[in-house]
């Protein structure tokens, strides 16, 4: 498949306009959305900001390559912009993007079309080719010097693959990309979030300067169709030094007790030469399973402690959230039954069964505990955490008793490791299917039976008591932090503290769980919601895209779908924040203040029937959005006109 069957003429800009980050992405969003290449604007928006909030796709050498693979694309598309002024994209050298390539990958992209965009990618590590882009007129010139390149890659490719051929004939060995003659060898393995792009620009620039230095090296790459070109034992044994550039997980046991250096994909990119000289000198941590710690290990760039308890808490949280949304949306439904059909009616107990405390609802701390474990001391931490969080669940530690256990198991893995690291080569079978669970789950559920139950259990049932004797002022206050938190990052580490606090309280307390979700999830509806009334009412502060954004925030602020507005707080985080953050007090606040209790965990206004007070919630909502929309549409400035 051709690169120009993805990079159709029609949505090409030959001179974009904006002088932004945030307008070029709407130039270049526009551009598919007017040739119908997708199908929901804002969803696909939302996309392509969240992977811009993992790492800019801005990749320096005048390239940006914003992209997403969601539902939200109809047919994969590529859209080629350059602008002669350049943009200041947050590249990773600092220097304006002047090639933009937005890449929009249907949910179900054929491999053919995956295969094509990492063709693409690869060719843009070319900086001649970039020169010759540039001075482009027309879309039939861009599309003219893709085929020739393209053209020209495809011939290179089959010639290596003769060659391979031949040497396989005459039965010498095959040539790996290097030098043939050199004993320097290096293995790497790239991998980006969304396996589109940076991987197989990371892959193509660690090749090219590998082969400018005379050295052999062999690249693994894990991308959208999975890993290919994946590394073998004996090359792993040969290799001087690994280097694993990737911005997500990749399998790292295999490398125990090897120079291991790992960056992000972006350092693949850009710093090609600095991680091959690295890799062979062995300036790097030797990597251990096992855990084996030594003195090279202390070279290792270190995570702070903060960073590293979020990243383990938020694994733990992202594998529960099905459960929550799952469980919880089936509960919802089957308390409006109740209402109607009596508690007695089958339905209402199938419904109850599955979403509730024998069902879904069940297996939230568990999984909780168990993957915040295994985020720690990686799969033989699984099953101890998850054990741990039962036993909390059980011994009424609950939320509190889980996320302590999911730590617990995890570290007790770990120091496992360590203690077992003197035993017989002869042994290493047994550890991971023997040694590890056995003592690993005696260990850690020793210590949450005898000391966090208790101790936990303690806690849980002093804060129920405290939650139900809270004063109507002390109430209102709770209400407007966790409100406020929603907002502060629409997402992000507050939102989830919010949300995992108020998921806790709701499994394991009576009727003041429902009051505190009333609080999180008014605080999560109002920001989408005052982006939408705000673009609605104040029309010359926005520009005709982000009003049409707007539009689909009404969706999803009813919907408590909080990230609808986070596009907004990229491009204006001061005003948007600040307004947000102040209505959604307000809205949590209120919800305190008039008693408000919703037991359920999602839905937004599709559940807000079941609250005790349900128009007064939908008004706390409203009061919230509508402050934030006022406080942002009076702050923010009109736009000036054409």
């Amino acid at each position: 498949m051709r690169i120009t069957d993805l990079m159709i003429k029609e949505t090409m800009i030959m001179d974009l306009q904006a002088t932004t980050k945030d307008g070029a992405i709407e130039e270049l969003i526009a551009s598919l959305e007017a040739s119908g290449r997708i199908n929901d604007r804002a969803l696909f928006k939302e996309m392509i900001y969240k992977r811009e909030a993992e790492s800019s796709t801005g990749i320096g050498g005048g390239i940006a390559m914003p992209h997403a693979k969601t539902k939200a694309v109809n047919e994969a598309t590529v859209v080629f912009a350059k602008s002669s002024k350049g943009v200041e994209f947050e590249s990773l050298d600092g220097e304006p993007a002047k090639v933009f390539f937005m890449i929009a990958a249907p949910e179900g992209a054929a491999n053919t079309h995956l295969r094509t965009l990492a063709a693409l990618s690869r060719l843009l590590i070319d900086t001649d080719f970039i020169d010759k882009l540039m001075k482009t007129q027309t879309p039939d010139e861009v599309s003219k010097l893709f085929d020739a390149k393209q053209a020209e890659e495809e011939a290179a490719k089959e010639a290596k693959e003769a060659k391979k051929e031949a040497a396989k004939a005459q039965k010498t060995p095959a040539v790996i990309v290097g030098n043939p003659n050199s004993d320097e060898f290096v293995v790497a393995v790239t991998a980006c979030p969304t396996g589109i792009a940076h991987t197989f620009m990371a892959e193509d620039a660690l090749i090219k300067k590998a082969t400018e230095m005379g050295v052999n090296i062999r690249v693994e790459t894990n991308g959208s169709e999975g890993a290919q070109n994946v590394l073998t034992a004996d090359e792993i044994r040969r290799a001087k030094g690994v280097i694993v550039a990737a911005d997500k997980k990749v399998e790292m046991d295999r490398f125990d007790g090897k120079p291991v250096l790992q960056r992000p994909v972006s350092d693949g990119i850009r710093k090609s030469e600095e991680l091959i000289r690295k890799a062979l000198n062995g300036d790097a941590p030797i990597y251990r399973s096992q855990g084996k710690g030594n003195a090279e290990e202390a070279k290792a760039e270190k995570t702070s402690v903060g960073s590293k308890i979020y990243k383990d808490l938020m694994n733990g949280i992202s594998h529960m959230l099905p459960f929550v949304v799952g469980g919880g949306i089936l509960l919802a439904i089957s308390f409006l039954f109740e209402q109607v059909l009596g508690t007695e009616n089958s339905i209402v107990k199938l419904l109850q069964t599955i979403g509730g405390g024998t069902g879904a609802f069940h297996f939230l701390i568990p999984i909780l505990a168990g993957f915040i474990a295994m985020s720690i001391g990686d799969r033989p931490a699984l099953m101890p955490g998850m054990v741990g969080g039962l036993m909390a669940v059980n011994s009424n530690a609950g939320f509190l008793g889980g996320l302590a256990a999911g730590f617990l198991a995890g570290y007790v893995v770990i120091f496992l490791r360590k203690a077992l690291a003197g035993l017989p080569k002869a042994l290493e079978g047994l550890k991971p299917i023997l040694l590890y669970p056995v003592f690993g789950l005696l260990i850690a559920g020793a210590i949450v039976f005898y000391v966090f139950d208790p101790i936990f259990g303690g806690i849980n049932t002093w804060l129920v008591n405290v939650l139900n004797n809270l004063g109507t002022g002390n109430a209102v206050i709770l209400g407007l932090i966790l409100g406020g938190m929603m907002a502060i990052d629409m997402g992000g580490p507050f939102n989830k503290a919010a949300y995992a606090f108020s998921i806790g309280v709701f499994t394991s307390s009576g009727n003041t769980n429902g009051a505190m979700m009333a609080a999180v999830m008014a605080g999560g509806m109002a920001p989408p919601l005052a982006i939408a009334l705000a673009t609605t009412f104040f029309k010359n502060k926005f520009t005709e895209q982000e009003r049409k954004s707007g539009l689909t925030n009404y969706v999803l602020g009813l919907s408590f779908i909080t990230e609808g507005a986070i596009p907004f707080a990229a491009a204006d985080p001061l005003r948007v924040l600040t307004s947000c953050i102040v209505g959604s007090a307000i809205a949590g606040g209120l919800t305190q203040l008039w008693q408000i209790n919703l037991p359920a965990p999602h839905g937004g206004i599709f559940v807000a029937a079941l609250a005790n007070h349900a128009l007064l919630f939908l008004l706390a909502v409203a009061i919230g959005s509508v402050v934030s929309a006022l406080i942002l549409g009076l702050w923010k400035k009109t736009l000036k006109a054409n």
